[in-house]
């Protein structure tokens, strides 16, 4: 079985991604709602004609659901996208060399990028990749001081499924895209994986330790369950 299918939605072409798990009980067709991406999910030992004819079967399906999702918001000359929480308007500016940097503008702040047209999401999304990097550090060394533990490696990533994540060996992963959010939800998430260092499960003396690192972190949840998805929408295209 290939690692996607490909079916036609509206006269686009469209890739679904497979997955075969050994537990499955029969083809499910999932679409998330973060990243527009659809899933076909499989029990071992379907074959490759059965699926497309389960894909074909549900196309009107897959279809209104594409219709009816967020629509991406793809990083592009004067596109507008929140920085810690603030909009911002992408400008591109003709010189090819420059340093992608935030100035302000007559109507706002400008996030100013040199260059390749072409290149300009992606370094669009490597600027805020660092400055996420940057955030992140020095939240989680300062709650990580607060609760008296050490901490291990801290990754950048673009995950899906969570905001940040803590290993037993106290390695740190979180998602460059809470640069995106107000401050206060990129320290909430820093104060999360280092409550992790003293608890490595969410019990009750878990939460106790993330409400002494972070008092407000039930608005902060409530912040990222109610915008949380839409952040997945910036630079995709």
């Amino acid at each position: 079985m290939p690692p996607a299918l490909a079916v036609e939605c509206d006269g686009v072409r469209v890739e679904v991604a497979v997955t075969v798990r050994d537990n499955a009980r029969r083809m499910i067709l999932r679409l998330d709602r973060r990243s527009r991406l659809p899933t076909l999910t499989l029990p071992r030992g379907v074959s490759r004609a059965k699926a497309e004819r389960f894909l074909a079967d549900h196309i009107g399906w897959l279809e209104s659901r594409l219709r009816a999702a967020p629509a991406p918001l793809p990083f592009v000359d004067g596109a507008v996208i929140p920085i810690r929480g603030e909009p911002c308007r992408i400008a591109h500016r003709a010189p090819l060399r420059g340093l992608t940097r935030i100035e302000p503008g007559e109507a706002g702040p400008l996030l100013v990028v040199h260059g390749d047209p072409a290149q300009l999401p992606g370094r669009v999304e490597r600027f805020l990749r660092g400055e996420a990097e940057r955030d992140l550090r020095a939240a989680v060394a300062r709650h990580a001081a607060a609760a008296g533990v050490d901490y291990g490696r801290i990754a950048i990533k673009d995950t899906l499924s969570r905001w940040g994540s803590c290993s037993a060996k106290g390695d740190l992963a979180f998602s460059w895209r809470l640069i995106l959010a107000p401050p206060a939800i990129l320290d909430y998430l820093a104060a999360h994986e280092i409550a992790h260092r003293l608890e490595m499960n969410h019990s009750a003396r878990y939460w106790r330790h993330v409400a002494r690192l972070f008092p407000e972190f039930r608005a902060a949840e409530a912040w990222l369950n109610r915008h949380g998805q839409s952040l997945h929408l910036y630079g995709r295209d």
